[in-house]
């Protein structure tokens, strides 16, 4: 009776962290023409009335009409009474009703979505099954290797972009822009699922090798017991690592695709919702976050309920095995990282030396021998740009995660508590929040930087909450409580090592995507500003010459893939073993009933 009570209250706390979490998002957007630093009834005035000035009579009786002078509590009650009688509002710019347009954003992203996790889950399988077939033959694991991080790196609008280039204009197979049919979603759905393939992918990969280290994987060989039984019990328990990161990954493209939408022209919900906060249209801003914060909770749920079902219920102490110890020298990885962080050093060399401003070329001129990368648009050097480019895009992006590491850590230690902050974050697309953010602080690149933030911990804290929780179920945990350690040692000594090379994986495995969510938030004039030699410019400033002069989009993304493999390279190096170590005691191990079997 006591397991289910604990069970439900969990449930709950899990459930009412999302909607308090849901709740603060749609109240900071009600108040936003109060705490930005912009007038909205300007902006309401340019959209209805584009033939009068603005003068201080006109926009008097703007806030009249829009209910501003009451302040923000009243304007918020006004607009949540409606929505508690099925009203979403009228919008501020247009005077129509915004049910209509907003739900059928929603559908169209939804749909959108739903091909583009299919994507992701081929790409994931293709990168899985290696690993797959190793625990079937019960050959040693080795991970994803670089290609699941290649794919990662890949840029969604630079993918999109080429995909419409060559699919829709060279080859004339799909149609270039609209939605008006299923052959209209592919070309879209194929630029968001392979990239977010790549990441599951990885996560998956990895998190089968770990489980096929585990002591009962061999003994279930041992035992004889076939080989499509193992697997299933290997995969089992790896889903339950990363069932959560599908269902983030699942919001996050539900709206977060606002490039990938705006390239194709697809009227979608990241499209509504940008739409929406750059014209300062409160009531279509908080419907849309309203709808996308109620799918974003639902979709919460049913993850939680798969991540109960795979472990078949909470880990009680004890029930996993010890982690394996560390195998092999990390050759591969060695080797990957001095090759990868060689290249990079060598474009830093040679490229930091030349002016990155210096318009001395030929426009779109070819790369030669003194001009490895070529010129850009303006006759600029490219490998000036990409070198210079490196200290103004990875070194934030690396504080950017570092922060996200440290701030997972310390919501995953809240428990369930933390995913509802989490799963709503992690559906704030990253311009709306570098909107909200420059709306508050003004366009900059530290705000830029807490934008990207804002929405680069969910998925790290919770894997983290998954990682700790599968951490805290291993045998030699349970007995340190009883030997009298203390609980900070144990988290400093048992729990964090255990949680945190995983963690560092993923982290550096999102790098190149919170490098480019810097870069569009300074495109869209909200963080850094042209002509700064920033990465994700640099490819935003290539794209309208794909078809010309590839080299200009090539150059900066190759850099982008250079960094992600060299960081993940050196994330999955196995950290040298102390002299005397021996690991997890293996004694309270052997006293576990439950440590040779996954759970079920």
């Amino acid at each position: 009776m006591n397991w289910f009570s604990r069970r439900r209250r969990i449930a709950w706390a899990s459930f009412a962290s999302c909607l308090l979490s849901a709740l603060a998002l749609l109240l900071v957007a009600g108040a936003l023409p109060w705490l930005s630093r912009t007038d909205p009834a300007a902006a309401v005035l340019r959209a209805r009335y584009a033939e009068l000035e603005p003068t201080a009579q006109a926009l008097a009786a703007v806030r009249a009409q829009l209910g501003l002078d009451r302040g923000p509590l009243a304007t918020s009650w006004h607009w949540w009474s409606g929505v508690l009688h099925g009203d979403l509002g009228s919008s501020w710019v247009s005077g129509a009703p915004i049910a209509p347009g907003a739900w059928r954003a929603l559908s169209v992203s939804a749909t959108l979505t739903a091909f583009a996790v299919l994507v992701a889950l081929a790409v994931a399988f293709a990168l899985v099954l290696p690993a797959a077939l190793r625990v079937l033959r019960n050959q040693r694991q080795s991970g994803s290797g670089p290609l699941g991080v290649a794919l990662t790196s890949l840029p969604e609008f630079l993918l999109a972009s080429m995909l419409l280039v060559l699919v829709a204009v060279q080859l004339q197979w799909l149609p270039p822009y609209g939605w008006t049919g299923l052959e209209t979603a592919i070309l879209p759905a194929l630029a968001l699922g392979i990239p977010a393939g790549g990441l599951l992918g990885r996560l998956a990969a990895d998190a089968i090798a770990a489980v096929a280290g585990e002591r009962w994987v061999g003994i279930w060989h041992l035992a004889g017991a076939p080989a499509p039984a193992i697997l299933s019990g290997v995969l089992r328990r790896a889903a339950a690592a990363v069932i959560d990161q599908l269902g983030l990954a699942f919001i996050g493209l539900l709206g977060g695709a606002v490039a990938v939408e705006q390239v194709f022209a697809i009227p979608g919900l990241g499209r509504y919702l940008l739409g929406a906060a750059n014209a300062q249209d409160i009531p279509a801003l908080q419907a849309g976050l309203l709808l996308m914060a109620a799918s974003a909770v639902l979709i919460g749920a049913l993850t939680a309920a798969a991540r109960r079902t795979l472990r078949g219920g909470a880990l009680p102490p004890g029930s996993l095995p010890a982690p394996p110890e560390a195998r092999g020298t990390g050759r591969i990885q060695r080797w990957t990282a001095g090759i990868t962080c060689a290249a990079l050093l060598a474009i830093l060399a040679s490229g930091l030396p030349r002016d990155p401003y210096a318009i001395a070329l030929g426009r779109l001129q070819a790369p030669e021998p003194g001009l490895p990368f070529g010129a850009d648009a303006s006759g600029r050097d490219l490998l000036a740009r990409v070198a210079h480019g490196t200290l103004g895009t990875v070194g934030p992006a690396l504080l950017i995660v570092a922060g996200a590491i440290l701030i997972g850590l310390l919501l995953a230690a809240a428990g369930e508590i933390s995913r509802g902050p989490a799963v709503i974050a992690n559906a704030t697309p990253p311009i709306l929040a570098g909107v909200v953010i420059a709306a508050l602080v003004g366009p900059s690149v530290g705000g830029a930087a807490l934008a990207v933030l804002w929405v680069s911990w969910p998925p790290l804290a919770t894997h983290a909450a998954s990682l700790l929780d599968e951490a805290r179920a291993m045998p030699h945990i349970r007995w340190l409580p009883l030997s009298g350690v203390p609980r900070s040692r144990i988290w400093i000594q048992h729990l964090l090592p255990a949680v945190i090379p995983a963690l560092l994986r993923h982290g550096m495995l999102r790098l190149p995507g919170v490098a480019l969510a810097l870069a569009a938030l300074g495109f869209l004039g909200l963080g850094a500003q042209p002509p700064t030699p920033e990465w994700g410019l640099l490819l935003a400033e290539g794209i309208g010459y794909v078809e010309r002069a590839p080299f200009t989009a090539i150059a900066p993304a190759a850099a982008l893939v250079l960094t992600s493999v060299c960081a993940v390279a050196l994330a999955g190096i196995p950290a040298p073993r102390r002299a005397g170590s021996r690991g997890p005691s293996k004694k309270p191990e052997a006293q576990s009933g439950n440590s040779q079997v996954p759970v079920s």
